[in-house]
C-alpha cells in the first residue's frame, strides 16, 4: 500500500498505480507522488505509531467504499474491511462500540477467517475512518440508513450482524426496522437500556480498543449526538417480539461498564436468545478473550447457517 506524500519532499517515489473504484467493479488511474507504507492514505498520520502489530495488519486492510444515503442523496466514502472470500454460511458484519473503529476486530476477525467465515468489518457513521467531510447528522435514522445501504450495495444476503456494546444497540434497531437483512444477531456486552448503564463518554482510556485512541477520526462536536442511542430506553421503542431472528448474547463476567443482569434480561426478552458468559473477562470480550469470542461466533453461525450467494457478487472475491 502507498501513503501521498508532499510534493518535493526526497523519498519521494514517482510510481503510477491503479486506483480501485470498488463500487460496481470499475478501475481508474491515478498519478500520485507516494511515500512507501503498508497502510491506506486516507488514514491519519498516526497510525504508523501502533506498536501492536495485530492492530497495523487489520489497519492496512482498511478501505473505503462509496455507500449512497437515502436520506440526504449524497454519497459517503466508508471505511470498512472486506472479506478474504464468500462463504456458503451467513457473512458475517462486525460494528463496533462508543466513539470507536473497526480496529476493536484487529484480534478476532483474523480467527473468523481462519474458520473460513466471510467477515466484514465496519465503521458506523459519525466513527472510525469513513470520509467525515460531508458527514449527515449523527442520528439514529442515518446510522441505520447508512447500515443499510452498505448491506444493500455491497453484501445484499441475510448476515450475521455482530454488535458489541453500544453497537448492540445500532444493530437491535436496524433489526427491527429491516428484518429481512438480518439471519442472526450476536450481542457483546451490549449497551441496550437506558437503566444499568454508566455515561458512555466517561469510558476509561483502555476503551481505545487497541491503544489507538489517537487515532479517532470522530469530531468531539459529535459526542453529544453519539450519546443519543444511550439515552434511550431500548425496551419502550422496540418491540422485542418483532426480533424473530436467532440471537446470541456474549457477556464478560466482569463486566463494569454494564450491569451484568441486563444481558440475563436481553436473553430473556429476544424470543429467539441464547447466552454464553466469558469468563475472568471484562466489557471488551472481543480484545480481552478474542479465542473464546471466536469460538462462540463461529459455533454459531454453523449451525444451520448455510445461504444462497448471488452470482452479482462472486467479483467481491476479486476486489
Amino acid at each position: 500500500m502507498l501513503i501521498a506524500s508532499p510534493s518535493g519532499a526526497s523519498a519521494i517515489i514517482r510510481k503510477e498505480f491503479p486506483g480501485k473504484c470498488t463500487h460496481y467493479g470499475l478501475r481508474r488511474k491515478h498519478n500520485f507522488g507516494v511515500w512507501a507504507s503498508e497502510f491506506p492514505a486516507f488514514l491519519p498520520k498516526e497510525v504508523e505509531n501502533i506498536k501492536d502489530q495485530f492492530a497495523r495488519n487489520l489497519a492496512s486492510r482498511i478501505d473505503r467504499l462509496p455507500v449512497p444515503l437515502s436520506l440526504t442523496k449524497n454519497h459517503i466514502m466508508s471505511s470498512c474491511v472486506k472479506p478474504k472470500t464468500l462463504s456458503k454460511t451467513s457473512p458475517l458484519v462486525l460494528l463496533h462500540g462508543f466513539d470507536s473503529s473497526l480496529l476493536e476486530w484487529r484480534y478476532v476477525l483474523p480467527l473468523l477467517e481462519e474458520a473460513g467465515l466471510e467477515t466484514w468489518a465496519f465503521d458506523v457513521l459519525g466513527w472510525g475512518f469513513s470520509d467525515l467531510e460531508n458527514l449527515p447528522p449523527c442520528n439514529v435514522a442515518s446510522k441505520r440508513d447508512h447500515l443499510y445501504q452498505f448491506w444493500n450495495s455491497y453484501i445484499r444476503r441475510p448476515m450475521t450482524l455482530v454488535g458489541p456494546s453500544l453497537g448492540a444497540a445500532v444493530a437491535i434497531d436496524f433489526v427491527v426496522n429491516y428484518p429481512q437483512a438480518v439471519d442472526k444477531l450476536i450481542f457483546i456486552d451490549a449497551s441496550v437500556y437506558a437503566e444499568g448503564t454508566g455515561n458512555l463518554a466517561k469510558l476509561p482510556k483502555l476503551m481505545a480498543y487497541a491503544g489507538v485512541y489517537l487515532l479517532k477520526s470522530i469530531p468531539l462536536r459529535l459526542y453529544a449526538t453519539s450519546l443519543t442511542f444511550n439515552r434511550i430506553s431500548w425496551n419502550n421503542c422496540v418491540d422485542w417480539t418483532n426480533v424473530k431472528q436467532k440471537a446470541l448474547v456474549i457477556w464478560g463476567e466482569n463486566d463494569q461498564i454494564i450491569d451484568s443482569k441486563l444481558s440475563v434480561r436481553l436473553q430473556c426478552e429476544l424470543p429467539n436468545a441464547i447466552i454464553q458468559q466469558v469468563p475472568d473477562c471484562g466489557h471488551i470480550p472481543h480484545v480481552e478473550k478474542p479465542a473464546a469470542v471466536s469460538k462462540l461466533i463461529t459455533d454459531f453461525v454453523q449451525v444451520d447457517g448455510q445461504v444462497d450467494i448471488p452470482a452479482s457478487l462472486a467479483c467481491l472475491k476479486k476486489v
